[in-house]
């Protein structure tokens, strides 16, 4: 059997943010699951999802400041410049981290790592609404 569902959510601010609970919330046929796996998609390409520490909240904002090392506003980028100074790196970031993550389900429930949590990377000062797409397969 295969869900499909779009899942919109809040703006958020620029950062790692933690929608595991979100992503449960829109799924409560997960618990009806035996086996399967749950593909998330996020439809944008200057933001990211990714799976990592779910526990102590300074991981994230390290996250952050590595990411923002690593794709800098100051760079020069010379062709991507029309939308703002952190569009090209927001692309860079996203193309980095990547645009979806595929988690086992193993009796109802996500087989994620004790520490284990799902992110959304929004990489905009003011990305918006973000939109997922979610696809349960299994049995």
């Amino acid at each position: 059997m295969v869900i499909q569902k779009q899942l919109l959510l809040p703006a958020m601010a620029r950062g790692f943010h933690l929608i595991t609970d979100h992503v449960l919330r829109e799924l409560p046929e997960l618990r009806q699951w035996r086996a399967g796996l749950l593909h998330v998609f996020i439809q944008h390409t200057s933001a990211s999802v990714c799976l990592n520490e779910n526990a102590d909240p300074t991981v994230r904002h390290d996250f952050e400041q590595f990411f923002n090392r690593a794709a800098p506003e100051k760079a020069p980028y010379f062709h991507h410049t029309a939308e703002g100074p952190d569009d090209m790196p927001a692309h860079l970031k996203a193309a980095l981290l990547g645009s979806s993550v595929t988690i086992p389900v193993v009796g109802g429930q996500l087989a994620l790592g004790t520490w284990q949590g799902i992110y959304l990377g929004e990489h905009r000062n003011h990305g918006g609404r973000r939109s997922l797409v979610l696809t349960l397969m299994g049995e």
